[in-house]
């Protein structure tokens, strides 16, 4: 079954989607991980079944001076080297020796910059997306975490690097023509970064306000 984008994030859910340039994403990096929020993520199955959902929440990771990204100090390694290319390039990693993140990223190839997609809410296959999840109880289980959304859209480390501009596996497709308004986002610290020192606290998470997708636990304190 197709789900239908929720009317309520989408400014013209009539209208056939098209994905977002590279352009887009190569821009401030908070910009992005703002302007991310309420567009959509595509994962296509190699039987051709499509599954999507809405961002709902993101972090932005802002390179070698940010001491949470994976490029802090201009650490440069096999595992991060995505983030070291251009604008619009996944970058997939493996963590805790059993869960995967996804990171859009931006900026270019001299500054290391991406988004963490933190949540989704579910819109296409969310059948689908509970069968690759069992232990989720509810809907709004499915996509709550960076790991869980992974596990429900089946992105690991083979989509690591791949253009999203022009991957037929994975892509992002524009589902709202402008940016959220900042009344609807929700800003706070980032999550699981205590050991970054003043960086633990700055404002560098966003969330769709008041959404009963977002990951737990949040606490957001400012637009």
């Amino acid at each position: 079954m197709r789900h239908q984008p929720n009317r309520q994030l989408l400014s013209d859910p009539a209208r056939n989607l098209s994905r977002l340039t590279r352009s887009f994403l190569q821009r401030d990096t908070v910009t992005v991980a703002r302007g991310l929020l309420g567009q959509l993520l595509v994962r296509q199955l190699e039987d051709g079944t499509r599954l999507s959902g809405l961002i709902v929440e993101t972090e932005a990771y802002l390179g070698p001076d940010d001491r949470a990204a994976h490029t802090y100090n201009h650490h440069r390694s096999p595992r991060n080297e995505s983030m070291w290319q251009q604008a619009a390039t996944a970058y997939v990693y493996f963590t805790y020796g059993m869960h995967h993140c996804i990171n859009i990223v931006t900026r270019d190839e001299h500054s290391p910059q991406a988004v963490l997609i933190r949540a989704l809410q579910p819109v296409e296959n969310g059948e689908a997306m509970r069968l690759a999840r069992p232990k989720a109880k509810r809907d709004t289980d499915l996509c709550s975490g960076p790991a869980k959304l992974c596990e429900a859209l089946a992105i690991d480390r083979g989509l690591d690097g791949i253009d999203l501009t022009s991957s037929e596996a994975l892509w992002l497709e524009r589902a709202r023509q402008r940016a959220m308004p900042a009344s609807r986002i929700a800003v706070g610290p980032r999550i699981g970064i205590a050991n970054s020192g003043d960086w633990a606290d700055k404002p560098l998470r966003f969330a769709v306000r008041n959404n009963p997708h977002v990951s737990k636990p949040w606490v957001f304190t400012k637009t």
